[in-house]
């Protein structure tokens, strides 16, 4: 009885999981106070438990897995890119990266 129980509630916090964690996000893809001389930018990373991906005000798409790539052109001088994570409950964690596209003399 002991162990039919032990695996009912084993199994209910599996499944409570993403009810208890909520999102998570990484970015691998531009590294922090990175310079991108032609101004064009590849984003990459992965978002789980994610309903809602947005980088800088816009969605960006993400596949079911969690990860998502863009590309993205800059203007010249520094650029924040700021990614915030939403979970079908409300819960959000952001990521900034701080990136520069140098001036052209």
């Amino acid at each position: 009885m002991f162990v039919v129980l032990f695996l009912l509630v084993g199994y209910g916090l599996i499944e409570a999981r993403p009810i208890i964690v909520g999102p998570s996000l990484s970015i691998d893809a531009p590294r922090d106070d990175t310079p991108f001389a032609d101004g064009v930018v590849s984003v990459s990373g992965k978002a789980e438990r994610t309903a809602v991906l947005i980088l800088n005000g816009n969605p960006l798409p993400h596949k079911e897995d969690g990860s998502f790539s863009s590309v993205l052109a800059l203007p010249r001088g520094g650029s924040i890119l700021t990614f915030v994570a939403t979970d079908r409950f409300g819960r959000s964690v952001t990521a900034t990266r701080n990136v520069f596209v140098p001036f052209v003399n």
